[in-house]
């Protein structure tokens, strides 16, 4: 339908019809009568809802074309432009019944009435120049007075609802604004493709009693094409709508009649006004009054969160301020896209790289060490040595700390006799130390012990007089092992150190593996067995540890002691006074250690002797076992005696390094070298034909990172234990500490 047959179905427009109108004005009055009354109220309202907002100019809705834009009349058009200017817009509540709003029974008068009115305002229409004015009376005989009176009720009571933006008042009524102008009504069950001209608006339909709320008809500016000049920009609220528990529901109030005491054409100010009443869109807790929402695509589904915000939420800021500016993003290109690259890999670089330097620069120096870069060994001048070797047996000579002097016969495991007690006397030291001059525990006799005297004077074993019951201290009972070789102590003192003498000669032999005494087995403490076998290489080698031991070698070189435990008889087992059987302690500078003989052994002699060579003074350390020729131990004693002669004449001192000599570098360990020097000559103590070995050492101190030229840095030294020979090395130049180039190109 057009305006004009709306106008003349609703009884609301007292403009001059075309005649060829009137069909359509009864069609659309009998399709409204025979819609359904019983649709859920919910239904229709949302469906009035959604054709109001989705008619407009800017809605994608079709709009009314030039034929029917020109079947308008001048006073159409006028009518339409007059209307536009004063309809109102008015926001009922969503729930709760409102005064504004028409009563149930208003509501429900049956779409019969409607059409008969049209009918009637059809017959006026035929001749619009009959009486020169449509006629505005209600059909109910109401007076225009009652109807002012009806009028301005819903304007008071919509001035009262702090959300509707209506006028204060009928003489000053309120103009839509040009961006935000309400859009005509059309019935919900409207099929798209047949929808009616949008000039035309739709009939009310009768709500169920249980919403009490009739539809207006469309305002007639509704339907009008905007001319381009007339187009407004589309307004978008910076505010989001609030998510609503109820869909928009239009009110439409009951169309006002014309009266029939008025003429065609003619109409009063008040007659040419509309109301237009639609449900708010939101909770009566937080209403708000919105100029228009620009309609949501049909065909489009509602966006997510995550994308451009969702029906009842904002949109995201980006999007939002893509909408307000209208600044589209800068199209992507080769050059944007390397330029970004460039920067954000240019940016972790330069961070990577500030990290590296900060982290290479505050590590820790690597601690500087030592390097020899001179000569490791040095060769005496002169030929082999030629020594007075015995002519039987097995013999060694070394001078301790530096270096074997030579060696004779074949070093083959052979019975040691009581030179066995060395290892004894290692042990018990090793495991229960004592101090120089200290006496040590006291050690109960136990009645073995006195047994093994009885039976060893009886068996002309080497024993010292004992009794069951007394206490002997551990310095005495070392000193009766070690002088005059008792047999019995020897295997007191193996049970009171590991409770049984099996579980000492265990000990024995493993500390013999220790040591690298390959050729040896013990299998008793005292050495009386011939089963306990060793060599001489390997009894030099413990003679070498054992002297070591301050007490160990003050009680070797003793000559003799006095007993605590003897009855101070006249033979050797009961004096008080009991002998050293080395007889070269304390001649010739001999301080040790331990003779043994035996018929199965022969004569045996580990022996130790100190020589000064220049400044130093120097251990010769040897052994001549195997000795048969008797007396056996005179033999053993009288060889042993000719190779400490002989050995003290061969030892000379040589110089090795002289000072100022380069011998190695400091090195600061990021490439950095210092030269270091020897600060003054190194002299060793050789013989014919001797090597030996040149070692460089930081002294047991951490080497600085930096430090004046002078400084003493090392130790140079040759040989080990009491002969080793060392002389301080000092920095040739300034030693600093490494640059920073050489911290931030460090790899370990």
């Amino acid at each position: 339908m057009n305006e004009k047959n709306s106008a003349k179905a609703g009884g609301l427009s007292d403009k001059e019809a075309v005649p060829g109108d009137e069909a359509d004005a009864v069609k659309a009055a009998e399709e409204a009568a025979e819609r359904p009354e019983a649709r859920p109220d919910s239904t229709q309202s949302d469906r009035a809802g959604e054709a109001a907002d989705e008619v407009g100019p800017n809605s994608g809705r079709p709009e009314p074309t030039r034929d029917q834009a020109d079947r308008a009349t001048p006073a159409d058009r006028a009518d339409s432009t007059d209307r536009a200017e004063k309809t109102l817009l008015a926001v009922p509540p969503a729930s709760g019944q409102d005064p504004a709003r028409p009563t149930a029974e208003e509501a429900s008068e049956p779409a019969e009435d409607h059409a008969d009115a049209a009918a009637d305002d059809s017959e006026a229409a035929r001749d619009p120049r009959a009486d020169g004015s449509a006629s505005s009376t209600p059909p109910n005989d109401e007076q225009p007075e009652q109807r002012e009176e009806r009028e301005e009720q819903p304007r008071e009571q919509g001035e009262q609802r702090p959300e509707a933006d209506a006028p204060e008042s009928a003489e000053a009524p309120a103009k839509p604004s040009p961006a935000s102008g309400p859009t005509p009504v059309r019935s919900p069950d409207a099929d798209p493709e047949s929808a009616p001209d949008p000039q035309s608006a739709s009939v009310p339909e009768s709500a169920p009693e249980s919403d009490s709320v009739r539809k207006p008809p469309a305002p007639s500016w509704a339907a009008r094409r905007e001319s381009d000049s007339e187009r407004t920009s589309e307004f978008i609220a910076l505010k989001p709508d609030l998510p609503s528990p109820t869909s928009p529901r239009p009110v439409v109030p009951t169309p006002l009649p014309s009266s029939s005491g008025e003429k065609p054409g003619a109409s009063s100010p008040e007659s040419d006004r509309t109301r237009e009443f639609a449900a708010p869109s939101r909770a009566d807790s937080d209403r708000t009054m919105a100029l228009t929402r620009p309609p949501a695509p049909a065909a489009t589904a509602p966006a997510t969160a995550s994308g451009t915000g969702d029906s009842a939420g904002p949109p995201p800021p980006l999007d939002l301020l893509a909408q307000l500016t209208n600044t589209p993003p800068k199209a992507e290109t080769v050059g944007r896209t390397v330029a970004r690259r460039i920067k954000i890999w240019g940016t972790l670089v330069a961070l990577l790289v500030v990290v590296l330097v900060a982290v290479q620069a505050l590590r820790p120096l690597p601690t500087p060490t030592l390097k020899l870069t001179g000569k490791s060994s040095h060769t005496a001048d002169g030929g082999a040595l030629s020594l007075p070797w015995p002519t039987e047996g097995q013999a060694v000579v070394d001078i301790d700390g530096l270096g074997r002097m030579g060696t004779y016969g074949e070093m083959k495991p052979l019975p040691i006799g009581s030179v066995a007690k060395v290892m004894t006397t290692y042990l018990i030291l090793r495991d229960h130390p004592l101090k120089a001059g200290d006496k040590g525990p006291s050690i109960p006799v136990d009645q073995k012990a006195q047994d093994d005297y009885t039976n060893g004077v009886k068996e002309k074993e080497s024993v010292v007089e004992v009794k069951a019951g007394q206490q002997i201290s551990e310095r005495e009972a070392l000193q009766a092992v070690m002088l005059p070789s008792a047999n019995n102590v020897a295997r007191l003192l193996a049970r009171w150190d590991a409770s049984t003498e099996e579980a000492f000669i265990k000990k024995m032999n493993d500390t013999a593996k220790e040591l690298g005494m390959t050729n040896t087995t013990y299998t008793d403490a005292s050495g009386l067995m011939e089963s306990t076998v060793s060599t001489a290489e390997d009894q030099v080698k413990l003679a070498k540890r054992a002297m070591a031991d301050p007490v160990f070698r003050q009680i070797a070189k003793q000559p003799s002691y006095q007993s605590t435990t003897t009855s101070g008889g006249g033979t050797v087992e009961t004096a008080r006074t009991q002998y050293n059987f080395n007889k070269l302690v304390p001649l010739n500078g001999v301080v040790g250690i331990k003779t043994g003989s035996t018929t199965k052994a022969g004569g045996n002699l580990l022996f130790a002797a100190e020589t000064t060579v220049g400044d130093s003074k120097q251990l010769v350390i040897g052994a001549v076992f195997g000795q048969h020729k008797t007396p056996i131990i005179d033999t053993a004693t009288a060889a042993s005696k000719s190779l400490i002669l002989a050995a003290d004449k061969a030892l000379r001192n040589e110089t090795v390094v002289k000072k100022g000599e380069v011998v190695g570098q400091v090195e600061d360990g990021l490439g950095g070298t210092v030269p270091v020097v020897a600060a003054k000559d190194l002299t060793v103590p050789v013989w014919s034909g001797a090597s030996v070995a040149i070692k460089l050492t930081d002294g047991g101190k951490a080497l600085p990172h930096s430090a004046k030229a002078g400084t003493e840095v090392g130790m140079l030294t040759v040989g080990g234990g009491a002969g080793e020979a060392k002389v301080p090395v000092t920095l040739k130049d300034d030693l600093v500490e490494p640059s920073f180039g050489a911290k931030l190109t460090r790899l370990g």
